[in-house]
């Protein structure tokens, strides 16, 4: 017993050991297994949500692609329709053209079978005369046939006479007539016409709105210092993109905006930067007008300028009355002058010089009483011109009379190059035209009841017939109305189109 006991409990306590180590090693690998499972179930996750944000991005992108084929195909059919419809159009105005030329060509049948039938009746009066006459004639002798004749010859030649009379009369006034009108008329076709522009203020466009900030300053020192420097005024409003140099002085306003497009441009915009972009502004123009005089007496060929001459000639580059350029004015009155003087015999070269110089006064600076006439007159007199180009400056508005044909000569040219057609227009009046331009072009499409054009013109707005325009109609309105505007209207800066359509509905409860 004792041998059986002392091999069994050492047996015990090994079956205890490997069952308690059993028992661990099965517990370690049931939590290993576990870890295992939860890592593959996590990888497995993360690998399904890869997978569906790949499919969702792919799906995307198809809709995408779909979208855009399907952009695509509507503006391709837009644009086809568009086609469709300007063909009609084009067919329509073929066809109203092809009746207006066969009512015409009606017209003219008819006017001609008139014509005919009055003809038919004037043959079958002057047959029946005839036939009188010769009846008279059989009966006549030949001394009352010769009496007869005498007679009618006599009353012919009378009325020939008469009538050729009134004619050579009439001829000579109209020759008259014809050869001073020849000489006007080959004077002004002679002359080279420039458009005209508005300029009484000068625009500098900007590449964004963000601009006019830095253009202000901190604290407005930018504008104060670039305004102190040039002598003029900037307005800076709501005008998208855009500034305006104001001044009176046409130079300083050049200066200005010549500056202020190159800071604009260079982007460093500073009270450092501004003094020296005006000096080299003001540098540049000063050559430009230098060059302008230089170029305006090398046209007429006029020699022997005073050099503060040909720099006030310059100055008039860049001033307009009525919206006509002064140089372009006064270069063109030279020319009328010198074409007058050779045609009447005097001498050509006094009568340009004194139509190049008379609205010089009107680029001298500083306080002077009298007129610019008067001014200028004084001013050349000073600077060599003789006695006769002076009082040519002087009575060319008939302030002092005229002491020679030359002055005579320099009004007939200036009154010529101020009012002939295209010369001379009022900024208010391109103004108006801009506007009535915009409202007429609006409602001249179908289905448009009014149109008004404000803000100056940077906006129109367009009221439709809400019955016969419906809103994908109204958005191609809007659209085919920009165009038209883009294609046929010049002005600066946008426009913007609005498009109305209205349907209100009214009832009353009692």
């Amino acid at each position: 017993m004792e041998v059986v006991s002392s091999w069994i409990l050492p047996f015990l306590i090994g079956f205890a050991v490997a069952f308690v180590a059993g028992w661990l090693i099965s517990r370690r690998s049931r939590a290993q297994a576990r870890t295992e499972a939860d890592s593959i179930v996590s990888l497995a996750r993360r690998e399904a949500d890869v997978i569906t944000k790949e499919s969702r991005s792919e799906l995307e992108l198809e809709i995408r692609e779909k979208r855009s084929e399907i952009e695509r195909e509507a503006k391709r059919m837009e644009m086809e329709i568009d086609l469709r419809l300007n063909e009609i159009k084009s067919h329509e105005e073929s066809l109203a053209a092809l009746d207006h030329e066969l009512r015409l060509r009606e017209k003219n049948i008819e006017d001609e079978i008139q014509d005919l039938k009055e003809n038919e009746s004037r043959l079958s009066e002057m047959s029946k005369n005839v036939q009188r006459t010769m009846a008279n004639l059989a009966s006549m002798d030949v001394e009352q046939i010769k009496k007869e004749l005498r007679e009618q010859v006599k009353l012919d030649s009378n009325d020939e006479l008469s009538m050729l009379r009134k004619e050579l009369l009439e001829r000579s006034e109209a020759d008259v007539n014809r050869e001073a009108n020849r000489t006007l008329l080959a004077a002004m076709q002679r002359i080279a016409s420039k458009p005209n522009s508005d300029i009484s203020a000068a625009i500098v466009q900007l590449p964004n709105d963000d601009m006019k900030g830095r253009i202000i300053g901190r604290e407005g020192r930018n504008i104060k210092c670039f305004e102190t420097a040039t002598g003029t005024t900037l307005l800076i409003d709501e005008s998208p993109q855009m500034v305006l140099v104001s001044s009176f002085d046409p130079v300083r306003r050049e200066i200005a905006k010549t500056a202020l497009e190159r800071l604009v441009k260079d982007g460093r915009i500073h009270p450092a930067t501004i003094e020296e972009f005006v000096g080299a502004a003001r540098l540049d123009v000063d050559e430009i007008v230098e060059s302008a005089g230089d170029a305006a007496s090398s046209r007429l060929k006029i020699s022997r300028l005073h050099p503060e001459i040909i720099t006030l000639l310059g100055k008039l580059k860049f001033r307009s009355s009525y919206s006509q350029n002064v140089l372009e004015h006064s270069i063109e009155v030279g020319q009328l002058c010198s074409i007058f003087a050779s045609e009447m015999g005097l001498d050509p070269n006094v009568a340009k010089r004194a139509g190049l110089l008379h609205d010089i006064g009107k680029a001298i600076d500083g306080e002077y009483e009298g007129s610019h006439a008067l001014v200028g007159a004084d001013f050349v007199k000073a600077r060599g011109e003789s006695e006769i180009v002076a009082n040519a400056v002087a009575a060319h508005h008939e302030e002092v009379p005229p002491e020679s044909l030359y002055a005579g000569i320099v009004i007939l040219a200036d009154t010529i190059s101020a009012v002939r057609p295209g010369a001379r227009s009022e900024s208010i009046a391109s103004y108006i035209d801009r506007l009535n331009s915009l409202e007429t072009l609006a409602v001249s499409f179908s289905g448009v009841k009014s149109a008004y054009a404000i803000q100056a013109g940077r906006e129109v707005r367009v009221v439709v017939d809400p019955d016969s325009v419906s809103d994908d109609e109204a958005k191609n309105l809007s659209r085919s109305l920009r165009d038209r505007i883009e294609d046929e209207l010049e002005y600066p800066s946008s426009i913007r189109i609005t498009i109305i359509r209205e349907q209100r509905f009214t009832d009353t409860a009692k």
